[in-house]
């Protein structure tokens, strides 16, 4: 038997050459070194004392006798908590990793070493999710985000199409374990969607989603064509902040033009009986929105507004982007209105971010809400340009 670095050559269905070892070795040991570097640029230990201190407070006697403060600081502790835990348990696991290649490399124990090999690829994924969230350091990234959906033309395959995105970003938000409300969805006429509007909530949802915005392309034979044959299809993608109650945009009565009308889909014989659903145009920017989704007029007319203001801070928030970039002589593309993403579902699957050229085989997988490779792979492309 053969030796690598002095230890026995593996042999059988799991045998490494010796390039191979190293290879997995010195993909490990960069791995350890990028942890440790980030693990100290974001001040993790830092944040560790802070949170000791915190913690002690809520063992005080008086401590729960101000229940508001109380409140705050329970609040900053489960912050703390988020931000510290992943890092612990990806440092420990690489960790971990590596003490079993050193064990298993000696007694040629091929089992463990092909379970370390296998979890490389995911522990350096659970790097990248920790470095893009590194990389959400924008004004609104942290907040809450409306997002919403509208066909393009096409009828009712643009409207299907619509309504199959609207699925994938609630699938992301379950799979991510973030909180959906869907504030409107207008059904099509034969399937699909003509419009959908979700608040998704949760911890740097802005941040992640704003990747999103655009056309987002379909290609597949249509099951709605007796014929069977390929259609092309548009949904358009459009990604909000949520903006705080007590911002005051200066949206006046006069501005506004409210109508109601009876919502329709789902929802019961209530819906269909009294004309509840909301739908608000701002005159001076032309933004319409709308909400169907309360049996309350008063509770959509709340949630249109809420939707309504975001929409105006965004648009103000672009325009000022807009006048910066002209200062300094510069013209980005920041009008999100470009294809940025093709799904392909014949002849062959593939889902490509044509700003990236970020690809995906496995297009069920997609669908089913698995888009944080395409988000994390764009976020860093940013951060490159910048």
């Amino acid at each position: 038997m053969g030796t690598i670095d002095g230890w026995p050559a593996l042999t059988g269905e799991f045998a490494l050459e010796e390039r191979d070892y190293r290879e997995a070795q010195r993909e490990l040991d960069e791995l350890a070194v990028k942890a440790n570097e980030l693990y100290d640029s974001v001040g993790i230990i830092s944040l560790k004392e802070k949170l000791k201190i915190l913690e002690q407070q809520t063992y005080g006697e008086d401590f729960w006798k101000d229940m508001e403060r109380g409140a705050v600081v329970n609040q900053e502790i489960s912050r703390l908590k988020k931000k510290i835990e992943p890092w612990d348990r990806l440092q420990s696991s690489i960790a971990e990793a590596r003490d079993l290649m050193a064990m298993a490399l000696p007694e040629s124990d091929t089992a463990v070493l092909a379970e370390v090999l296998a979890n490389i690829p995911v522990l350096e994924q659970r790097f990248d999710e920790l470095e893009t969230l590194e990389l959400l350091s924008g004004e609104d990234d942290q907040k809450n985000a409306f997002i919403t959906i509208h066909p393009g033309a096409g009828g009712t395959e643009s409207q299907d199409w619509a309504s199959m995105l609207f699925r994938m970003y609630v699938r992301w938000a379950e799979n991510n374990e973030f909180e959906v409300e869907v504030i409107d969805y207008t059904p099509g006429e034969e399937a699909g969607i003509k419009s959908g509007t979700a608040l998704i909530k949760g911890d740097y949802v802005y941040g992640y989603l704003k990747c999103e915005r655009g056309i987002h392309r379909l290609v597949r034979i249509s099951p709605f064509d007796a014929n069977k044959r390929r259609h092309t299809s548009f949904a358009s993608v459009e990604v909000v902040p949520e903006v705080p109650e007590d911002i005051d945009m200066g949206i006046s009565e006069s501005e506004l033009r409210i109508d109601t009308y009876r919502a329709s889909g789902a929802g019961g014989q209530h819906v269909n009986r009294t004309d509840s659903a909301v739908r608000i145009t701002h005159l001076p920017t032309g933004i319409v929105v709308q909400c169907q989704n309360e049996r309350s007029q008063h509770k959509n007319k709340a949630s249109a507004m809420k939707v309504l203001k975001s929409r105006i801070y965004e648009l103000r928030r672009k325009e000022m982007e807009e006048k910066k970039q002209e200062k300094i002589g510069e013209k980005k593309d920041i009008s999100w209105g470009n294809q940025i993403r093709s799904y392909v579902f014949q002849p062959y699957t593939l889902v490509k971010d044509h700003r990236t050229g970020e690809e995906m085989g496995s297009i069920e997988h997609v669908m089913e809400g698995e888009i944080n490779r395409f988000i994390y792979t764009y976020l860093k492309s940013i951060r490159r340009k910048e």
